[in-house]
């Protein structure tokens, strides 16, 4: 019953997370698993990490049919995170042990009261109104910050890129939402690949209850944004991100 209902709030948070805000499922699942369950935590990243593969695909669809993102300068992104992850991942192996997943949580929870006090309302007209090959640019290098950023210390890919599509790409908020969902369907599945190859396959009735109740929670949350008004999406948006970013850090305290 404790599995069902750690798997049950992990799972709500996380989808919340990432059909809101394209938030990735590490933040949230990983240490209520750690905390709640005992897991150790490789299988329980693992866990997350394939849970955000599912959860990020329905909510990019979602807005994509609702033409809420940008696929061209998203694979380019994409192209750019996934190489240099491992650039940073080679580069922290060479330097002494460190962790900053506190920071990649600090950042959820100012970034969500960030949304609510000065929201994002830029228009889709806007954005048309730049530079194809300047967004080329800005894509690829953005992708290389997050990559090798999110290789380096493990963590904060989706906050990271929400945030750079929308201050330096002058994304619209659903776009950058449903970009950053689109990026994050791939980058998962690498390193849920990755570790389930690398530590073996974790326990599997708690895998199977955190990928169905992320999906469930992010596709009805992806629903809920592509419907919504620009402030109110930014409303919820900074309200989701700010409660979680600070359930998260209560959740570390406790362990």
């Amino acid at each position: 019953m404790i599995t069902l209902l750690v798997c049950f709030f992990a799972g709500m948070g996380a989808g919340l997370g990432t059909g809101f805000a394209g938030m990735s499922a590490a933040a949230v699942i990983s240490p209520m698993l750690i905390t709640f369950l005992g897991m150790p935590a490789y299988h329980a990243v693992g866990i997350a990490l394939a849970s955000d593969v599912l959860a990020s695909a329905i909510s990019a669809y979602t807005y994509g049919k609702n033409k809420n993102l940008d696929i061209r300068n998203g694979i380019v992104m994409m192209i750019s995170v996934l190489l240099f992850t491992m650039v940073g991942s080679w580069v922290a192996s060479k330097v002494p042990n460190t962790t900053m997943g506190s920071a990649s949580v600090f950042m959820t929870f100012i970034l969500g009261i960030k949304f609510i006090v000065k929201p994002v309302l830029t228009t889709k007209e806007a954005m048309a109104a730049t530079d194809p090959k300047k967004r080329f640019i800005q894509a690829a290098v953005s992708g290389t910050v997050v990559g090798f950023i999110c290789g380096f210390i493990g963590a904060g890919g989706g906050m990271m890129m929400l945030l750079l599509l929308t201050s330096v790409l002058g994304y619209e908020l659903k776009t950058a939402v449903g970009t950053s969902v689109f990026i994050m369907t791939f980058t998962a599945l690498t390193g849920a690949l990755s570790h389930f190859a690398i530590g073996g396959m974790p326990d599997i009735p708690c895998l199977v209850l955190c990928v169905v109740f992320t999906l469930m929670w992010a596709r009805i949350a992806a629903l809920f944004a592509n419907k919504a008004s620009p402030i109110t999406l930014n409303r919820a948006t900074g309200v989701v991100l700010t409660v979680l970013g600070a359930a998260i850090m209560v959740v570390n305290l406790v362990k």
